[in-house]
């Protein structure tokens, strides 16, 4: 699919980060948008961002949904169809996620089944909902958005990773497997998975928004002098990393070029290729202080 214009993209966790920015560059290639988000106030500003940019013809519509509800999707789905007036979409972003549920042992329930609900089941209702519209278009592709921590569960020694690792891994592992169910039943469709360094996005601070002092040990920060409270350390995340703007250029390069593998960021290239490399050792202290803290401060420096 190397022209998006005229088509339809349908992207979840439009509000902020990665979703809006997809939605701003889509709709600037004539490519009409429907997106869904938990914050209204963040799902307005993404459609009129959106809009500025949009050539004559293009739509851009919000709908308010919680991923991890299925029926939501669904209702979703209805309205997409219904306002952009068509039995079809042509591009599926699942792009929704949060935070939070660090630790089996010490994270409650509920939280933990929160974080792994948003993250893997919001992709998986999402797919549901949406693919028999997608496998209506002539052509379509569905782009799940995984992590680096879909390949390497940690966030280094000291913290602890499994809803947001379990999830992320899921997600991974289900589009690596519709590569050949796409090719082997619906080769109109293709799959990509993306896996994300560190971006610049809210996703830290969202996480706070939704779980409080629940998740405060789960929030990490955007440069090596941490500091200690949540808040700002949600605050320095959003405002390193690669701009969202750049990850998301490079998401739509990887469809246009049809690929299903697709690293965004120096340092999920660079963590993707440490961990094949030395698999048994991922998860040791020394990994962490030999093959990930090093390249830190160069990453940090490229994306100021």
């Amino acid at each position: 699919m190397q022209d998006f214009s005229g088509k339809l993209a349908v992207i979840t966790g439009g509000g902020t980060g990665i979703g809006r920015a997809l939605a701003k560059q889509l709709a600037s290639e004539g490519c009409s948008v429907a997106m869904c988000d938990i914050s209204q106030a963040d799902m307005d500003e993404s459609c009129a961002l959106a809009m500025e940019g949009a050539p004559q013809g293009v739509r851009v519509t919000g709908f308010l949904a919680d991923v991890a509800m299925e029926a939501q999707l669904e209702a979703f789905r209805d309205d997409t169809l219904e306002r952009h007036e068509t039995d079809h979409i042509h591009l599926l972003f699942n792009n929704a996620g949060i935070a939070g549920g660090g630790s089996m042992v010490t994270t409650p329930r509920d939280v933990w089944e929160r974080t792994f609900g948003v993250c893997w089941y919001g992709v998986y209702y999402s797919a549901r909902a949406f693919l028999p519209a997608l496998m209506r278009a002539d052509e379509g592709h569905m782009i799940n958005v995984s992590s680096v921590n879909g390949f390497w569960a940690s966030l280094g020694p000291d913290t602890s990773h499994t809803a947001y690792s379990a999830a992320k891994f899921a997600v991974k592992g289900f589009t690596e497997a519709l590569v050949n169910d796409f090719r082997n039943n619906a080769p109109h469709l293709k799959a990509s998975v993306v896996m994300p360094g560190h971006i610049g996005t809210n996703i830290a601070l969202n996480t706070l928004r939704e779980f409080g002092d629940l998740v405060q040990e789960d929030i990490p920060a955007g440069d090596a002098e941490e500091p200690e409270d949540p808040q700002s350390r949600g605050e320095a995340f959003r405002d390193n990393g690669l701009n969202p703007d750049d990850a998301a250029s490079i998401i739509l390069q990887g469809v246009r070029d049809a690929r299903w593998r697709i690293l965004v960021g120096m340092d999920a290239e660079a963590l993707d290729q440490a961990v094949r490399e030395s698999p048994e050792e991922a998860y040791e202290r020394e990994f962490m202080e030999t093959r990930v803290a090093p390249i830190l401060p160069a990453l940090m420096d490229s994306a100021d």
